[in-house]
Parts: C-alpha cells; sequence; structure tokens
C-alpha cells in the first residue's frame, strides 16, 4: 500500500510541481491550499506525511504545526521562503522533522521524503536499531515498533526524536560530536547549524523528564548516554 503525502501549500503551481514527483515515486498525493483545510484532512483520514508551507491563508505553518503536535508524531517537511536561521531553529522547536527553503530542488524534496519514510519503516540502509529492545534504567527501547518508555508510560516521540535517542543509547558511555550525531541523523543532503542537533536534545530531554540525565552535554564538543553504574 503506497505512503499517503499531504502537501499543503496556497499556491497551485507549487502544490503541482511536488505532487507530480512524489507520485513519480509511487506515493499518494491529497492537496489543501490552506492550514484550516489541512487540519480537517490530517482529522478525517490517514496521513504518512506532512509537507507543509509557512506563509498560507487560515493557519500559517506554524499554527497548523503546533496543532498537528499536539494529537500526533506525523513526520513533518517545512517549506519556506524564509532562509534566516532562526526561522529554521523555531521549526525544530515546534517539531518539524526537516525544513527545506524555496527555491528548492524537486528531487532533492523527493529524496528527504524517502529517507523519512525509511528510517520510520526501520531501513537497515539508514537506520540500524538495537535489534533487541533496550532497557536503561527504567527507559526502554522497542526498536520493532519503534517507540520508547518510560517506567511504563509511552513517550510520543517525532521521528528524528526516535533516530537520536536510539543513535545515543547505541554508543552509550561514548563521546559523539555535534557534527557526528548532524550527520548521522540528517544524512547527506542537510546543511543546516549545528544547534538544530543542541533543540532536538532539549525537545528530547524535557520529553525523557527525570531520565533527562541520561544524556550528559560535553561542553564545546557533543554529547554521551550515559547510565550509572
Amino acid at each position: 500500500m503506497s505512503k499517503i503525502v499531504l502537501v499543503v501549500d496556497d499556491e497551485l503551481r507549487m502544490r503541482k510541481l511536488i505532487s507530480d514527483f512524489l507520485v513519480r515515486e509511487s506515493y499518494s498525493i491529497v492537496e489543501a491550499d490552506n492550514g484550516e483545510t489541512a487540519l480537517e484532512i490530517l482529522s478525517q483520514q490517514k496521513i504518512d506525511l506532512v509537507i507543509l508551507d509557512v506563509m498560507m491563508p487560515k493557519y500559517d505553518g506554524w499554527a497548523v504545526c503546533r496543532e498537528i503536535r499536539k494529537t500526533s508524531t506525523i513526520p513533518i517537511i517545512m517549506l519556506t521562503a524564509k532562509s534566516e536561521e532562526v526561522d529554521q531553529l523555531f521549526g525544530f522547536e515546534l517539531g518539524v522533522d526537516e525544513y527545506i527553503t524555496k527555491p528548492f530542488s524537486p528531487r532533492v524534496l523527493t529524496a528527504r521524503v524517502n529517507a523519512l519514510f525509511r528510517r520510520i519503516d526501520n531501513d537497515p540502509v539508514d537506520v540500524q536499531p538495537a535489534p533487541v529492545s533496550t532497557s536503561f534504567a527504567g527507559l526502554q527501547i522497542d526498536p520493532d515498533a519503534r517507540f520508547v518508555t518510560i517506567e511504563g508510560s509511552r513517550l510520543d516521540l517525532t521521528p528524528k526524536e526516535y533516530d537520536l535517542l536510539v543513535y545515543l543509547a547505541e554508543n552509550k558511555g561514548r563521546a559523539l560530536s555535534r557534527e557526528q550525531i548532524l550527520n548521522h541523523i540528517w544524512s547527506f543532503d542537510y546543511f543546516g547549524d549545528l544547534r538544530t542537533v543542541d533543540t532536538h536534545i532539549n525537545r528530547l530531554r524535557t520529553k525523557m523528564g527525570s531520565h533527562s540525565s541520561l544524556i550528559q552535554t560535553i561542553r564545546g564538543f557533543g554529547y554521551r548516554f550515559e547510565v550509572d553504574q
């Protein structure tokens, strides 16, 4: 069964361009020309990924992203004409998985969609999770189901947050630089700032609550997943 992608953009030409490329990759496409319609669609049918423009009538992309993240960890790729670093960091803080500025190559966008789905589907080419369920001080990672629990309560993680936690846990006790983390989690075609890593770490720690200390900061270098013996 093909994956369903919701393309949200108020420009018909842009929606058609994106849709045409994704259809060639055998994705099913649903379109919306404003944020309000997008939220209605998401409430009525199963969507596997959202491509979301920022500047739109009836709820902009930021507002739509906030609403989605209240109830769902569905992957979100944000499209925007704004290239300022602060806008990208703001998007990641809201829970955006990928951030692409206009103008962009449709082939690059398609590659990122494919990469996100490979991670979600546990493709060993992109993600190498632990082969069995792993537990650390009450935190349990289940790679088969791709979810994490703390003391039995499931964490509501985005795909990037899950991949980030798995990567850190797989390298328990090892210091990982921000560059290593960025290259592993965001792959070859991401050109963002290293602070993207810090933003996702902060969000992940917030969701981990009292277990946030499992992820330790190495000042001026990166992070280490550390479990007390």
